[in-house]
């Protein structure tokens, strides 16, 4: 898993001490990336630490984020409640 440090992509972006990964949409600050392909069911790390599953195949250089993986620590009725949506 690769986090972005700023903008980047869509395109071939440099990646530190891995040379370049095509990236398919452009993300944004602190969000995640593939490195490498990752299959349904796969735990997701960042920085080290297990923040869900996929919930579908992510391939190398995929935008890693709610629309793919799943929290396996807080049910999304809580984080719809914290974030004002209805429950």
């Amino acid at each position: 898993m690769l986090v972005a440090t700023g903008p980047v992509g869509p395109g071939p972006t440099p990646v530190s001490g891995r040379g370049s990964l095509h990236l398919r949409a452009k993300v944004t600050l602190g969000h995640k990336v593939a490195a490498r392909d990752i299959a349904t069911g796969e735990r997701i790390m960042k920085y080290g630490a297990p923040i869900g599953s996929a919930t579908a195949e992510i391939a190398a250089g995929e935008h890693v984020h709610v629309d793919n993986i799943k929290s396996d620590y807080t049910p999304t009725y809580a984080l719809d409640a914290t974030a004002g949506g209805d429950s």
